[in-house]
């Protein structure tokens, strides 16, 4: 059937469009003003929202309703936003219950767009620029159940249209610039409030008297005199009593039996707060929220710097903030030289690996800086940098989470009818890998970045098997290399054991230490059964100089064919590492050809042994080391 061209060019038009997308037209709309909003936002950090991916199964910080026909959560904090939120974007998410921007650098006054969202039951912008009075109608959002507006430089007066808040269950208002009375509201669920550090002046009402006088501090107010004072009656003293009808010595007994209880009190005091710094060491990521979790504002009001806050590294695609990586679920993976890691799974189901480093002797501006270079570095074979946070009392990193766990985990984990040998391909790999990575950051910082802490514990795989090296350029800030626990003694360099500081040199010492670990299956420092600690570096020297050479090789790399050839060369270039004069060392950049050569070709080799034999550089690490490597 022959149809007029305009009519049948309107039924391909209504045709094209039912076989389209099936995103609903509400969550279209929706898309595009995220889309606009972040197009118009300037931000420091990658977001995955482009217009080819679904909304509410991909994109970084949305969450839609149960039948995807909108988008009702909004969450981007630390995302790196500046500038004022465009017009006409956030405004058209009508159904948006839950907004957080929080640790951004947003200015401008209020944003006018979040009045039309009236479905709000979640505010959270604390952390950013803002400035300017305070909305002066609330009651555009009747289901609001939360709202944190603090650290910013909100201004102006408390309005009074709170109190059409029915619902509001916390309020926080801390360190903004907010004066005035503080209005005499009636909001029956309010469990949390904070205005400390405005410039509140008069008298609190008497319906915040239930509230510690902490959340006021900070401010120009008193308390009236009502029948029950606050909870934290630290700004109470109590009235003069009349003294003058007891005894002279009944007094004395009185004063006498005070000090006595003073006395105990305070020794209960010092023993309680040693025991909860130590136990607060270990639970600031305990993985149990009830339990032990260090609040973030217990850290920040601890710290008393509220600009403190995770600095993210150009190129990193998380969005978080430190909120969310001390509610984090999480569990310890070791404990090393530098501190403590940790695994912490984030709401969005992120899994990140966060360092909390101890005895840092840098300062602020000095741990920048090094951090700065650190984060800089960008290698298939260095475990990126993705975040810290520096304040007095923390020190956190945070860098990707590997699946496969650690070098050391592989080599040493439990043994048995069940294990995955670490066969010798992938030996060969983490070898090639690791001295790549350590070898990039040597170059750094104009040649002279040190590593400071090589060891298969810091050692991981990449997305192709290769060695990826971790915990890099730590040492220079850190207070001076105290006794190394128990196997990471086998790693240090003999000179770091005296003048307790690492060099490039010491580096490669360690990486030597590391392939004989991948060679041999032990760890630097074992015990033999017999109470006797013996050291890796050690017994293979003794064992290669009464040429037993063949002993020395991991039982488990026995079953694999042609590579005795490969293994040994691989523990040549491991003890030209070792050797214990650090200037006869090899370096990094030389090492890694050593062990890219060390498979090749009939004829690479070929080649390769012609070169050698033109350049006498390179044999001098492994003078007399041939004779003694038979197998």
């Amino acid at each position: 059937m022959n149809l007029p061209q305009p009519l049948s060019l309107l039924l391909l038009l209504l045709l094209s469009l039912l076989s389209s997308s099936q995103v609903s037209p509400t969550l279209l709309q929706d898309k595009l003003a995220l889309l606009d909003f972040s197009n118009h936002l300037p931000h420091l950090h990658y977001l995955n929202w482009n217009d080819s991916s679904p909304v509410c199964s991909h994109w970084t910080g949305i969450t839609c309703n149960a039948d995807g026909s909108r988008v009702i959560s909004l969450r981007l904090p630390g995302v790196g936003f500046h500038g004022p939120i465009p017009a006409n974007t956030l405004g058209r998410l009508s159904a948006l219950q839950i907004l957080s921007l929080r640790s951004n650098g947003i200015t401008g006054p209020f944003p006018s767009d979040l009045f039309n969202l009236t479905e709000l039951s979640f505010l959270y912008l604390q952390f950013n620029r803002f400035t300017g009075p305070l909305p002066f109608d609330f009651s555009v959002w009747k289901n609001l159940t939360v709202v944190n507006l603090s650290n910013n430089g909100f201004n102006g007066t408390i309005p009074g249209s709170l109190s059409k808040l029915t619902q509001l269950q916390g309020l926080n208002l801390a360190n903004n610039s907010v004066s005035g009375e503080i209005p005499d509201l009636y909001l029956p669920n309010l469990q949390q409030i904070n205005l400390s550090f405005n410039k509140l002046t008069g008298i609190v009402p008497k319906w915040l008297l239930k509230f510690p006088s902490s959340v006021f501090r900070g401010n120009k107010v008193v308390f009236g005199n009502y029948a029950s004072p606050p909870s934290d009656a630290s700004n109470y003293y109590p009235k003069p009593g009349n003294f003058g009808k007891l005894s002279e010595t009944a007094v004395l007994g009185i004063v006498a039996g005070c000090c006595v209880l003073g006395l105990i009190g305070f020794a209960f005091l010092v023993v309680v707060c040693c025991l909860r710094r130590r136990e607060e060491e270990d639970v600031l990521f305990s993985g149990k929220l009830e339990k032990g979790k260090m609040s973030p504002e217990r850290v920040i009001s601890r710290n008393q710097d509220a600009n403190n806050r995770l600095f993210f590294f150009e190129g990193c695609s998380y969005a978080f903030d430190l909120e969310d990586l001390l509610r984090a679920s999480a569990e310890v993976l070791g404990k090393g030289t530098f501190g403590t890691a940790f695994k912490a799974i984030l709401e969005d189901a992120n899994t990140v690996v966060v360092k909390r480093l101890k005895e840092v002797s840098a300062g602020k501006r000095e741990f920048e800086q090094q951090m700065e270079v650190v984060g800089s570095i960008k290698h298939a074979n260095v475990s990126e940098l993705r975040a810290y946070y520096y304040s007095k009392d923390e020190k956190l990193l945070v860098y990707d989470y590997f699946t496969r766990g650690s070098v050391a985990a592989m080599l040493h984990g439990k043994r048995g009818e069940e294990r995955i040998p670490l066969d010798w391909d992938t030996r060969l790999r983490i070898s090639i890998g690791a001295a790549r990575g350590i070898a990039r950051i040597h170059a750094e910082n104009n040649g002279k970045l040190v590593h400071g802490n090589v060891k298969s514990s810091n050692i991981f795989l990449n997305s192709q098997n290769y060695g990826c090296v971790s915990d890099h350029g730590l040492a220079t800030i850190m207070s001076s290399l105290g006794p190394p626990i128990a196997r990471a003694a086998g790693y240090r360099a003999p000179e770091v054991t005296d003048t307790r500081k690492s060099s490039q040199s010491s580096d490669v010492y360690s990486f030597g230490v590391l392939l004989l670990e991948l060679l041999t299956g032990k760890s630097p420092v074992y015990s033999n059964g017999a109470d006797e600690v013996i050291h890796l570096v050690r017994w293979v020297h003794s064992v290669v100089r009464e040429e037993w050479t063949a002993e020395v090789f991991d039982v488990e790399l026995l079953k694999y064919t042609n590579i005795e050839e490969e293994m040994v060369e691989l523990l040549q270039i491991a003890l030209a590492c070792v050797t214990r004069m650090p200037e006869q060392r090899p370096k990094m950049p030389d090492v890694v050809k050593m062990i890219e050569n060390v498979r090749q070709s009939e004829y690479e080799k070929t080649q390769s042994s012609e070169a050698k034999s033109e350049n006498s550089t390179t044999p001098q690490y492994f003078s007399g080391l041939e004779s003694s490597t038979p197998l």
